[in-house]
């Protein structure tokens, strides 16, 4: 079965991977922010499949500007929540895929830490999670 993704799904594929890495960076704000993002962002590229085909793509269309971590959040976790859907309904192997990479990349992006992560960090990891669930 040959899955075709549109441009919009892509973006949203894309804004919903590295939407979720930046929450946990701007999580992160008073701890190393710039390493929870190098880490979610080598996490991301290791993705493999078709998801790992959309991750890669060397694009410009990503916007994540808020002016606060919650105006981030409006947009990224509803993000998150849509791209599940999408690839449930066309690939639900790539839905389990992008899940899985996206957890692989708030896990890296916590790990920057000594010991457990903050509770700011672990529980943006949970609103992460459960916007990826939430399908």
């Amino acid at each position: 079965m040959s899955i075709t993704l549109t441009d919009q799904d892509k973006l949203t594929l894309r804004t919903a991977a590295y939407g979720a890495v930046s929450l946990m960076s701007a999580a992160d704000a008073a701890g190393s922010p710039h390493k929870a993002a190098t880490e979610g962002s080598i996490a991301l590229s290791s993705a493999t499949g078709l998801v790992g085909h959309v991750l890669a793509a060397k694009t410009r269309d990503i916007k994540l500007d808020g002016k606060s971590v919650a105006a981030i959040a409006d947009h990224v976790l509803p993000a998150l929540t849509a791209a599940m859907s999408l690839l449930k309904q066309q690939a639900p192997a790539e839905a389990d895929n992008f899940r899985g990479t996206v957890i692989v990349a708030i896990e890296a992006a916590a790990r920057t830490h000594q010991g457990q992560p903050s509770p700011a960090l672990a529980e943006m990891a949970r609103k992460i999670t459960g916007a990826l669930d939430a399908v």
